[in-house]
């Protein structure tokens, strides 16, 4: 007899979802080990967020600067494709929740996954850095393998929206604040100058540090691992898919494309041509 063939109905009912996460039966729900009774109005949104994915409580300083990163990158307005279709959604008539998962469901790796590309790219150079590579021959082998292999953008780097992102130098600055605080080390913050300093030396021109590349640094900074940066993105990004979504469910528009109905797409396929007749149709 195997062993779940031993086991009770009761046991295999427990163990079929085992999660270290949250315990719950009637009257109890622990998270992470602490009763919820006692995490609310003691622990902010960020630091739940922080024990959820990491299983401990962050100090205050580290919950800080993790809400700086999730509120800078809240929005960027309707010529940002998520919010767009939010909106858009919003005025086929779904509810709040089916606009705010298709706005979420267009966070791909080209919208929303530059952040965990940036932190990848630098997770790389600082384990060169580990190995006793100095930091600018790190950043130039990165730089040069990415040219190579990959000859796309330099993730975390220019925008297409703005000469230079307002966000980043300010994240950037709290983290240096922070970094001479002791609360983060600042190694991630060096790298990413190091990376937009090598970028503009090979370019002949600056290419500024962008949103991703600046909240990037951040949650390296935190110690946390590149995938969980695209999904701190969706979660970030999700507040302003919100207040758009129910601005936009307030309004009287019905079936608002991305276009004025005015302007049409441009259409460049076969020129208009008669139907074929068949042969018995020429009588």
């Amino acid at each position: 007899m195997s062993n779940v063939e031993k086991k009770t109905g009761r046991e295999r009912g427990e163990e079929w979802w085992q999660t270290d996460i949250i315990e719950m039966r009637p009257g109890v729900i622990r998270l992470r080990g602490y009763e919820i009774q006692d995490l609310i109005g003691r622990v902010s949104f960020p630091a739940m967020i922080w024990l959820m994915l990491r299983g401990e409580l962050p100090g205050e300083e580290q919950a800080a600067l993790l809400g700086i990163a999730l509120g800078a990158a809240v929005d960027h307005g309707p010529q940002a494709p998520s919010i767009a279709v939010a909106r858009m959604a919003a005025t086929c008539g779904v509810g709040i929740n089916s606009a705010m998962a298709s706005a979420i469901n267009v966070l791909g790796d080209v919208h929303g996954g530059a952040g965990e590309q940036a932190l990848a790219f630098y997770g790389d150079i600082a384990a060169a850095v580990d190995e006793g590579v100095t930091l600018g021959d790190a950043v130039m082998a990165r730089l040069d393998r990415f040219f190579a292999e990959e000859k796309s953008y330099v993730p975390g780097l220019g925008h297409r929206f703005h000469p230079v992102d307002p966000r980043a130098p300010r994240l950037i600055e709290l983290t240096r604040d922070f970094a001479a605080r002791g609360i983060v080390s600042g190694r991630f913050a060096d790298i990413a100058d190091a990376v937009e300093a090598e970028v503009a030396r090979r370019k002949g021109k600056k290419i500024p540090l962008n949103i991703d590349g600046a909240t990037a640094v951040i949650y390296g900074e935190l110690g946390f691992p590149p995938p969980l940066t695209r999904g701190l993105f969706v979660l970030s990004r999700s507040v302003g898919i919100l207040a758009h979504a129910w601005e936009q469910s307030q309004q009287s528009d019905r079936n608002k494309g991305p276009l004025p109905r005015e302007w049409l797409w441009a259409y460049t396929g076969t020129p208009v041509r008669p139907f074929p007749q068949a042969e018995d149709d020429s009588n």
